[in-house]
């Protein structure tokens, strides 16, 4: 094995430490939406049921294709109706829903928000009807949800800047600046990234060249905003943290514009299909696996011990705590852990059934790369 792999698998290996990998996957599109959703209309009366509000399915992938079959899965496997609902990235979507699940008079509400403010409002007004509210995967800051299920998202954000550091002094680059191109301003999670990130690369001795959030995620923001970079550095840095595969994904289409993909390392995360492809054909040098079965199956589980009115099931199972930083309270916490994902680790995605070498190596070019690094 190279040098390259071994640093590559040590890295892995310990930001990994006692991580199970668990299965997920499939290809159901947002067209799905209303036939997977379950209405309160066809409930079985007295039954539990859990509203659920997910975001968008613009900013990633994952909310459609892997997050809400999961979620529904685990439900149907706890036998508590779920009714799974999409905002599609509009706050007056999400009020709506949750207005519509609240007055339906459900046990609990599992939302992902849009941003603070309107998850507030939507916590605030589910509590006034005696619903509790977990958060799941983003912290609705100030919102006061009575628990938070989610992966450490800084420790998310040190795989990103970890793994950029790897790659550069892989390549022999010890010093330079470094592109840091963040998330939603909005989104809490995206302020613990950079959190993770920042400190590593400055920790490792690289500067910052420029540091830019993109407004709600949206990939082709991220490449105007991306190629402005660019020109107003004139080149001048040596990778880029990109906070998650779209935002990678933009930042190679203008490298690769400018015949420097894959000469410049680029991060990402989400272990999306095409971030997977792009680190196995090097235009991305690392992205983030976060084992999204076991973060649904959590959720779930705390959702029906609270759906149950078990209060005490529902505090054992939320045994770390995360500090809303609005109001400086302490909320009780599912904290997951995440893989950062190197060419020769790809395999461990697939494995774990999170995707399939079919989806992955769909070209010649992809074919070659997966039987090296044993994508199968």
């Amino acid at each position: 094995m190279s040098s390259r792999r071994v640093a590559r698998t040590a890295l892995a290996a310990s930001i990994a430490a006692g991580l199970t990998l668990a299965a997920c996957g499939t290809d159901d599109g947002n067209a799905e939406n209303d036939s997977e959703s379950t209405s309160n209309d066809t409930t079985e009366e007295g039954a539990a049921t859990v509203g659920v509000i997910l975001p968008d399915s613009a900013s990633s992938a994952r909310w459609e294709t892997a997050d809400r079959p999961l979620l529904q899965e685990a439900f149907d496997a706890a036998g508590v109706e779920a009714d799974i609902q999409n905002a599609e990235g509009e706050t007056s979507n999400f009020q709506t829903i949750a207005d519509g699940m609240i007055s339906a008079g459900y046990d609990v509400l599992l939302i992902v928000n849009l941003d603070s403010e309107t998850g507030s409002a939507v916590i605030s007004n589910a509590a006034s009807a005696g619903i509790p509210v977990i958060d799941y995967d983003r912290l609705t800051l100030g919102g006061g949800a009575e628990y938070y299920v989610s992966f450490d998202n800084v420790a998310v954000g040190t795989a990103i800047g970890e793994g950029l550091v790897t790659c550069l002094q892989e390549d022999g680059v010890t010093d330079g600046d470094v592109v840091l191109l963040n998330g939603s301003p909005t989104d809490n999670n995206a302020t613990l990234f950079k959190e993770g990130y920042e400190a590593a690369v400055t920790g490792a001795g690289y500067g910052i060249a420029d540091d830019q959030s993109v407004p709600d995620w949206d990939n082709t923001e991220a490449g105007t905003m991306f190629e402005q970079i660019f020109t107003g550095t004139g080149g001048e840095f040596v990778g880029v943290a990109a906070a998650n595969d779209g935002l990678g994904g933009a930042v190679i289409s203008v490298l690769d514009r400018n015949g420097l993909a894959g000469s410049i390392p680029v991060t990402g995360q989400d272990a999306t299909d095409e971030g997977l492809q792009r680190v196995l054909l090097g235009t991305q040098c690392v992205t983030v696996y976060k084992a999204v079965k076991a973060e649904a199956e959590a959720a779930v589980e705390l959702a029906v011990a609270l759906a149950h009115g078990d209060r005490e099931a529902a505090d054992a199972l939320a045994d770390a705590t995360v500090e809303d930083t609005e109001t400086g309270e302490d909320v009780a916490s599912v904290l997951l852990t995440p893989q950062p994902i190197f060419a020769d680790t790809v395999k461990d995605v697939v494995a774990d059934g999170f995707t399939t070498a079919e989806k992955l190596c769909t070209t010649e070019e992809l074919q070659a790369a997966c039987e090296e690094y044993g994508v199968e």
